[in-house]
């Protein structure tokens, strides 16, 4: 089975700079790969930094195990390997912020995605989602670390109130923000022509699943794709950072 892929991201259409990070990467000959969206929060700076700092744990981690580097690495499960990589970038923070007293409300979400055969190996945790398109419809594949996702959870409110609540996009977790940190984990079966798209929520904010759903089935490659959707949520105003890694099974 082999893996295509493409990625954007951009400011958006207020934001002055870009705190989110997005990063894909192919194995030889495209049998598998590594992605990830990595949207950082804590004003100033900080959420770039935290982004950064996630993401290049992460490649730290994951590379040696996912492209099968020079040296032997200790056998290990793809979950306690995304586990351990989740781990590090927490640690890595957590000592930035300690040491760095303006960088003290900094944090990050992350949604890493390792695709390994017929298997999408998906760890996260805050808002960055990841999704499965299969046949043209789209599952999401991740749960919102969210307070308003835990009042949909619990029947607090409905779908059609939940745009509405004041601190819908507050974090209930976050990379950097705890100790120790909770993280989500599940692994997805894959067949060929399956599709995974990785996106902050500045895509998910500003593009109605819908309309997402038919950009990605009319597009001519991912390259499109992705160049489609970011397009989209700055017509629309966009008014976060918009990521998005889009990846396809052959």
């Amino acid at each position: 089975m082999g893996l295509k892929g493409a990625l954007r991201s951009h400011t958006g259409a207020v934001r002055e700079s870009n705190q989110d990070v997005a990063v894909w990467q192919l194995r030889d000959e495209g049998e598998g790969g590594l992605a990830l969206v990595a949207d950082g929060m804590g004003g100033y700076q900080g959420g770039e930094i935290a982004s950064r700092l996630a993401a290049d744990a992460v490649l730290d981690s994951l590379t040696p195990r996912v492209f099968a580097g020079t040296e032997p690495q200790p056998e290990m499960t793809a979950h306690d390997a995304l586990m351990a990589a989740f781990a590090l970038a927490n640690e890595r923070i957590h000592e930035r912020r300690t040491s760095e007293p303006r960088l003290d409300k900094m944090g990050t979400t992350l949604v890493v995605v390792w695709v390994e055969g017929r298997e999408a190996h998906i760890a996260h945790v805050g808002d960055s989602r990841c999704y499965l398109m299969r046949h043209g419809q789209a599952r999401c594949l991740t749960r919102d670390d969210t307070v308003v996702q835990n009042m949909l959870d619990d029947g607090s409110i409905s779908e059609a109130e939940a745009p509405n609540v004041p601190f819908r996009n507050v974090l209930t977790r976050a990379v950097g923000a705890m100790e120790p940190l909770e993280i989500s984990y599940a692994c997805q079966s894959l067949e060929p022509g399956d599709q995974l798209l990785l996106c902050s929520d500045g895509l998910t904010n500003s593009v109605f699943q819908r309309d997402w759903e038919t950009l990605i089935g009319e597009a001519s490659d991912e390259e499109a794709a992705v160049n489609a959707l970011i397009d989209t949520a700055l017509d629309n105003l966009a008014a976060d950072n918009v990521s998005v890694v889009l990846l396809t099974l052959t």
